[in-house]
């Protein structure tokens, strides 16, 4: 994958995909980044040794991937400081801003570039995420395969027909995340309630979450199938689940998915503004 990959913005998610290309082969000096906060990006210099700047203007005309990673709300003036400032090729544009849709990057770049739109989620900090990824008209076949490499990079990557449905995919893997975390804290407060010390309950807390995702990973079973499993007639599990079931998870989960999917297309449209 040859050319200058430059990304705009240091934060967690771009600052871990510099990470993860890095471990993965591809040398510092295709690298750049644009940061305007000075700790940051002093910090992204002296960790991967990439080509650092104060704005994106600066790195952009030798780029052949473009990486946007910068908050919603700042994407557009962004994208417009942008405008004008590329070499004669148009780079493969790679956003994994949430909620922003391939037409507005394009139209504020300018016209005429290829776009892939991502939804990471954070385990990608730890090279444990999962992306999926949609691209516009624009973008080629070898394109395709550069913007998966990238992601790859931090996990798996799976690759949507509609742009529409990053809304859901961010609803579901993109908070996700949150979700999990949440039923790990409620787990291990009540492990405490029942006289655990905390470490304990936080011990196995989250070895138990992790070894349940590794062996659903593995196994190629259902979560459902794998609940069954683990679920004897008339024992501890089956009690456990009654009362979940009877407090609605099942409704609950639908409902919490549902919100963040349209609280999505909310901030979506709020971008375009």
């Amino acid at each position: 994958m040859a050319g200058k990959i430059v990304f705009i913005g240091g934060g967690n998610m771009g600052r871990a995909l510099l990470g993860g290309l890095i471990a993965d082969g591809t040398s510092a000096a295709r690298l750049a980044a644009a940061e305007p906060d000075t700790a940051r990006r002093h910090a992204l210099a002296e960790e991967f040794g990439v080509l650092t700047a104060t704005h994106g203007a600066e790195l952009v005309a030798d780029a052949n991937v473009l990486v946007l990673a910068v908050k919603p709300q700042v994407l557009k003036s962004t994208a417009r400081s942008l405008a004008g400032h590329f070499g004669a090729a148009r780079p493969l544009i790679v956003s994994i801003v949430a909620g922003v849709t391939e037409a507005d990057i394009d139209a504020w770049l300018g016209g005429g570039f290829p776009v892939v739109r991502c939804m990471p989620n954070t385990p990608a900090l730890v090279r444990q995420g999962i992306s999926a990824l949609h691209a516009n008209p624009h973008v080629s076949a070898a394109q395709r395969e550069q913007a998966d490499h990238i992601l790859r990079s931090v996990g798996a990557v799976l690759w949507v027909q509609d742009e529409a449905q990053l809304d859901a995919v961010t609803a579901l893997s993109g908070s996700g995340p949150a979700y999990f975390f949440a039923v790990m804290e409620v787990m291990e407060q009540a492990g405490v309630a029942l006289g655990l010390s905390t470490d304990i309950a936080r011990r196995l807390t989250l070895q138990t979450a992790l070894g349940s995702a590794v062996l659903a990973t593995q196994s190629g079973d259902a979560p459902a199938t794998l609940r069954a499993q683990v679920t004897s007639p008339g024992g501890t599990t089956q009690a456990a689940l009654e009362v979940l079931q009877a407090g609605g998870l099942a409704s609950l989960f639908n409902e919490a998915i549902s919100a963040a999917n349209r609280r999505a297309g909310e901030l979506a449209r709020q971008a375009q503004g």
